[in-house]
């Protein structure tokens, strides 16, 4: 009896937030071990649908960059990075559409149709939702700062969220690839944490979570008792600079950034290797991760 009891508890915390969310977008950012972890895997497909039946509305956009690494090896291609953005020639770009919007987007709808709720698989070319230009990494050269021009790799600067308001309407759960298109109809392959934080801004969404391998941000990542449970934006140039926020961590601490200046109310880096994280993110006084809020 002890333990109904204890269900009937948890479900009683979750209400309060249950009647808060209803009705609100939820914007989660679908990367790192739990999309290789079939029991993960399952986990946040199972969140995701249960999330949809209680009136919130999840929006699912994705990443890949180890599957698309592990087809260009197959395919004889050596994959090359600068600063940890992938050098992305014109026929590297078509392994990751194929990848992406080919492979990993129709598995992603697949495992949310398995556990019961009604999914379709988007690109970012999809009804115009993504339109990016090319980007142009800074790097430091024998003069100065310098451009260096690392192939199909975008910045996205328009956001055409209307296709998936309508799927939202009609009670779907829209996943996306982070895959755009140029004015002149090339195809660039788009950071997914960055492509997040623009596309939570653009549909007003409450809440945009990235899902991570990591417990969230450190003041000292030899110290796991130095988790930031709240970070305001104001503190996030500092610890950039002094190292506490590098490498994979930076594009999904400025996805936060983008999505709160653009009326997200709230963001969060979470762990991803725990079961059920979302739920506990969403559901839960506590939370899990790292906070990312306005000043």
């Amino acid at each position: 009896m002890l333990g109904v009891i204890e269900k009937a508890s948890v479900l009683v915390e979750a209400l309060p937030y249950i009647k808060f969310f209803s009705g609100k977008t939820v914007v989660i950012k679908y990367g790192g071990n739990a999309m290789l972890n079939e029991e993960l895997k399952n986990s946040v497909m199972q969140d995701i649908v249960l999330m949809k039946f209680v009136g919130i509305n999840p929006v699912v956009i994705h990443g890949g960059g180890p599957e698309i690494t592990a087809l260009m090896k197959r395919l004889g291609k050596q994959p090359q990075f600068v600063d940890g953005l992938r050098v992305t020639d014109a026929e590297t770009v078509e392994i990751a559409e194929m990848v992406l919007s080919g492979k990993l987007s129709k598995e992603i709808v697949s495992l949310i149709q398995r556990h019961g709720g009604k999914a379709v698989g988007l690109s970012g070319k999809d009804g115009g939702l993504f339109r990016a230009e090319k980007h142009y990494h800074r790097v430091e050269g024998p003069m100065g700062p310098e451009r260096k021009d690392i192939g199909f790799v975008g910045d996205i600067v328009e956001v055409n969220p209307e296709l998936l308001e309508n799927l939202i309407r009609a009670s779907y759960i829209p996943v996306i690839s982070s895959i755009a298109y140029g004015a002149g109809g090339e195809t660039y392959n788009i950071n997914a944490d960055t492509a997040a934080g623009k596309l939570a801004a653009a549909l007003k969404a409450d809440k945009l979570v990235l899902l991570t391998d990591v417990e969230g941000i450190f003041d000292d990542y030899q110290d796991k008792t130095t988790l930031i449970s709240t970070l305001k934006v104001a503190d996030i140039p500092g610890k950039i600079q002094k190292g506490g926020i590098d490498g994979g961590m930076v594009p999904k601490v400025e996805a936060c950034v983008t999505a709160l200046e653009g009326g997200v109310t709230r963001t969060h880096i979470i762990d991803g290797r725990i079961p059920h994280s979302l739920l506990l993110e969403v559901f839960t006084q506590e939370g899990v991760g790292t906070m990312v809020v306005k000043d």
